[in-house]
C-alpha cells in the first residue's frame, strides 16, 4: 500500500498519501487560525498530528497518566435513540441506562434527560423529571446530572409566541425580528431558572447545557443569563455549558452579554463569557466539514480548542462526537476516527475531559 487508510468528514474511508496528509493538516491549521485569529500549531504538534493519523492500528489511544474525565450528553438517549441520533435503539429505562453507564461501561459522569432534549418541553413534566432524578440518585455513585439544550427556537412562531426572526427577516422587518430574538433571550432565562433549579432541589449534582447557541446569539444569551440565575439560586451546583457551533451565529446581530456583542465568538473568546456567567465547566465545538478529509477536520479542530484551553481559566470538556471535534459526520461514528480525534485532543489540545 503506498498510502495510508484514513476517512473523510463523511465517514468514507480513503487512502491517502503522506504528502496528501500533511497538505490537510497545514491546511485545517490555516483555516482555524485565519477564522479565530488564533496561533498555528507548532511543527512537533503537525508531527504528532501525522503521526496520530498514520497509525496503523484501527484503534488508538493516549498514554498512561494523560487519560481524562468522560463526560455525557443526552443521557439515555444514546442507548434509546434511533442510530440518526447515534443511539442504539435498545428499549431500557432511563434507570437502567444511568447504571450500565455506571458500572458497565465506565462513564465517569452521567445525565438524566428528557426524550424532547430541550429547556422548553421540561417545564410541563418537572415534577416527572424531579421524581426520576431522585429515584436514580437514590442508587448510583457517579455524578449524576440533568441535562437539556437552551434550544430557544421553539420559542418562535409557529412553537412560541413570539415571531421567527428568519421569517421577519425576509419581509424586511428588521426591527421585529430583534426584538423577537430579545423577548425570547429573557424567556429562555426564566425557563432555565425555573428548570435548572427545580431539578437541583430534587438532587441533581449539576445542570448540563448542551448545544448552547443552536439557534444564535438571542440563544447564547438567553443561556448565559440562565446559568447566572442558577449560580445566585444554587452556588454550589455544578454548571456545564457547551456551545453548538465554533462560531456564533448572528441572528440578532447586536445583542450583548455584559457590554460584549456575542455573535461571532469563537471558542477562546466563548469560554470568557461563560466563566462570566458562573459555569464551571466549558463544552468547546468545533463542527465538521464534511467535504474535507479527517487530517484537515482534526487539525483545525485541535487549533481552535488549543487557544480555548490556553486562555480558560475553568476546566474544558471538548465536545467530540457525530460532527464536532473532528469526528465524521456519520450516524454511528468511526471508532478509527473517534480515538484519533480524541487523542489529538489530549495530547496536543490538553483538553481536561472530552
Amino acid at each position: 500500500m503506498k498510502g495510508f487508510y484514513t476517512r473523510m468528514g463523511d465517514g468514507k474511508r480513503v487512502i491517502m498519501t503522506k504528502e496528501q496528509i500533511i497538505n490537510d493538516i497545514h491546511a485545517g491549521i490555516a483555516d482555524a487560525a485565519d477564522m479565530a485569529g488564533v496561533p498555528d500549531l507548532k511543527a512537533d504538534e503537525v508531527d504528532l498530528l501525522f503521526e496520530i493519523i498514520s497509525d496503523k492500528n484501527r484503534i488508538v489511544g493516549v498514554e498512561p497518566g494523560k487519560e481524562v474525565v468522560l463526560t455525557y450528553d443526552i443521557g439515555q438517549l444514546d442507548f434509546t435513540g434511533d442510530n440518526g441520533n447515534s443511539g442504539n435503539g435498545i428499549d431500557v429505562g432511563r434507570r437502567e441506562s444511568a447504571l450500565l453507564h455506571e458500572r458497565a461501561l465506565g462513564g465517569d459522569t452521567f445525565e438524566l434527560a428528557h426524550a424532547d432534549y430541550s429547556i422548553k418541553p421540561v417545564k410541563p413534566i418537572i415534577s416527572n423529571e424531579m421524581q426520576a432524578m431522585e429515584e436514580i440518585q437514590s442508587e448510583i455513585i457517579i455524578p449524576f446530572f440533568y441535562g437539556a439544550m437552551p434550544n430557544s427556537g421553539l420559542y418562535y412562531a409557529p412553537d412560541g409566541p413570539y415571531g421567527n426572526p428568519a421569517d421577519l427577516m425576509r419581509e424586511f422587518k428588521i426591527e421585529e425580528a430583534m426584538q423577537a430574538a430579545e423577548f425570547t433571550a429573557e424567556h429562555l432565562a426564566r425557563d432555565i431558572e425555573y428548570v435548572s433549579t427545580r431539578m437541583v432541589a430534587a438532587g441533581a449534582d449539576g445542570f448540563n447545557f448542551d448545544t448552547t447557541a443552536s439557534a444564535g446569539d438571542a440563544d447564547f444569551v438567553g443561556t448565559l443569563k440562565g446559568v447566572e440565575m442558577l449560580r445566585k439560586a444554587c452556588p454550589k451546583t455544578y454548571i456545564m455549558v457547551g456551545m453548538a457551533g465554533e462560531s456564533v451565529m448572528g441572528i440578532h446581530g447586536s445583542i450583548e452579554y455584559k457590554g460584549e456583542v456575542v455573535a461571532g465568538k469563537y471558542p477562546h473568546q466563548q469560554v470568557k463569557l461563560a466563566e462570566k456567567a458562573g459555569a464551571n465547566v466549558f463544552g468547546p465545538v468545533v463542527n465538521t466539514n464534511t467535504s474535507k478529509s479527517l487530517a484537515w477536520n482534526m487539525s483545525r479542530s485541535v487549533t481552535f480548542v488549543k487557544e480555548c484551553i490556553r486562555v480558560a481559566k475553568i476546566p474544558c470538556h471538548v465536545n467530540m462526537g457525530m460532527g464536532v471535534g473532528g469526528i465524521p459526520m456519520w450516524e454511528t461514528a468511526p471508532n478509527d476516527a473517534v480515538t484519533r480525534c480524541n487523542k489529538a485532543m489530549v495530547e496536543i489540545a490538553k483538553v481536561d475531559g472530552v
